[in-house]
């Protein structure tokens, strides 16, 4: 009869309760959630635990309020940052390493028979994966590498060279066309303009 009872205890204990996992990285503050609605019932005892939930209380205490008084934590590592008297009661772990991870338990003492509101947690830790950045990708492929990229960012100043070059030549050439026109046009004028001389003058210059 009594474990019959348990039985049916065990069972009840289960109403109001939810499972989800939450992955955090090494390192990094990671925050498991747990709240209830202050409305009803105003401001509720609660605390959090490690491990599977008993039928009263929590295993494994880390955090804990009483009708509520100032949270109390086993650890500084575990910190309540919410508002918890508008029912923000989410655990956060500072610097969380691979010893935290596993199952996580809040309750929240709601006044009657078998009202408690259960969250189970499950904290699972990950390395964090970072990009990999522009620079080091350089430095693996090689000088080829910066070679190619310093040729494509040059690649319109050098167009622009081409281009001033090409146009220094082609009026060059134009400078060059038009002198030899003025030189055929006038220079020919200019000699037969010079004056003619009489022989009788030109033996006398020449003696």
């Amino acid at each position: 009869m009594r474990g019959l009872c348990y039985f049916y205890l065990s069972i009840l204990t289960q109403v109001s309760s939810s499972t989800r996992t939450v992955t955090g990285f090494f390192g990094h503050n990671v925050t498991l959630p747990c709240s209830y609605d202050t409305s009803g019932h105003g401001v509720l005892s609660f605390c959090w635990g490690r491990g599977v939930l008993p039928t009263f209380k929590c295993s494994d205490t880390i955090v804990s309020s009483r009708d509520g008084a100032e949270p109390s934590s086993e650890s500084p590592r575990y910190q309540l940052l919410g508002r918890a008297a508008d029912g923000d009661v989410s655990l956060t772990v500072l610097d969380a390493q691979q010893s935290d991870a596993g199952l996580y338990s809040c309750r929240v003492e709601v006044p009657g028979w078998f009202n408690d509101q259960k969250v189970k947690i499950h904290l699972v830790m990950e390395e964090e994966i970072l990009p990999t950045s522009v620079a080091e990708n350089e430095e693996v492929v090689g000088d080829t590498s910066l070679d190619k990229i310093a040729e494509e960012k040059l690649k319109p100043f050098l167009g622009m060279g081409n281009i001033s070059r090409a146009t220094a030549v082609f009026l060059f050439a134009i400078i060059i066309m038009l002198l030899l026109v003025f030189r055929r046009r006038f220079l020919p004028k200019r000699a037969l303009e010079r004056p003619q001389t009489s022989p009788a003058e030109n033996v006398y210059e020449a003696l």
